[in-house]
């Protein structure tokens, strides 16, 4: 039985489940210096998952705010049982946020999306409206891109170079919206601390023959703060991270010298 649901920054209707659709749901947000948009994602998530199973846990990394955010999740918690909270001490960086959300998340089917606000939460449905017996991995990609142009441009030169050198077949691996089965993205070892964690973990997950499929999404302008990504200390770290990964995944890999 469906029904049908408005999303919260769209006029179009979503197909709704009535009866539970997954078995258990991990819902994960990493955060840093969030506070004006974690709270709003939490909510929704708690909303859409309700519908979607009777086992559900909403996890939020905290990589080390100082605006305020650990305070608001804090009080949120309060409100919401099934939130559970991270807190890095220091900032970490993106990738290791990712790598303790998966380690923490402990149910079958695994979702994550940035802490921003520039993905809709409620668009989870159209993920999981495509998820079956065969599926392992529902990648979102990007309908378009909502960002100042120079991170537009930065993104597409981004997407193709990695796509090519790292010979990826899905259609945007920087979009972080995904539905991941757990058996899956627990089988591969995963190692970087920065962005660069996308394209190891869609490099690798393709290697052990994960099986794809892709829905586009919607991606919002960024109401609230600013991205630390595009920051030149950041960059620089991120492009070596890059190189040693090619060098490691499409070099040492190709003789049998990594695992």
């Amino acid at each position: 039985m469906w029904s049908i649901g408005k999303k919260g920054k769209d006029t179009n209707a979503i197909i709704r489940p009535m009866e539970p659709k997954l078995g258990s749901l991990s819902i994960f947000f990493p955060c840093y210096n969030d506070a004006g948009t974690i709270a709003s994602m939490v909510v929704q998530a708690d909303t859409v998952a309700r519908t979607l199973t009777d086992r559900y846990e909403i996890l939020v990394i905290d990589d080390g705010s100082d605006d305020g955010s650990r305070i608001l999740l804090e009080e949120l918690q309060k409100r919401y049982p099934a939130l559970k909270l991270i807190f890095h001490e220091r900032n970490e960086g993106y990738g290791a946020t990712l790598r303790t959300g998966f380690a923490a998340s402990k149910n079958e089917w695994v979702f994550y999306t940035d802490g921003d606000g520039q993905y809709d939460v409620n668009e989870l449905l159209l993920l999981v409206d495509r998820i079956s017996k065969s599926i392992d991995i529902v990648n979102g990609y990007k309908i378009q891109r909502r960002d100042p142009l120079h991170r537009i441009v930065i993104g597409w030169l981004y997407q193709h170079i990695v796509k090519i050198a790292f010979g990826l077949a899905v259609r945007d691996v920087d979009c972080d919206f995904r539905l991941i089965r757990r058996s899956a993205i627990v089988a591969i070892p995963i190692n970087s601390s920065s962005g660069v964690i996308c394209v190891e973990m869609i490099a690798k997950l393709e290697r052990t023959g994960a099986r794809f499929d892709e829905v586009g999404v919607h991606h919002y302008f960024r109401s609230y703060g600013k991205s630390s990504m595009v920051e030149f200390p950041r960059i620089v770290r991120a492009l070596f991270q890059l190189v040693h990964l090619w060098i490691t995944l499409r070099v040492l890999n190709r003789y049998g010298m990594v695992p």
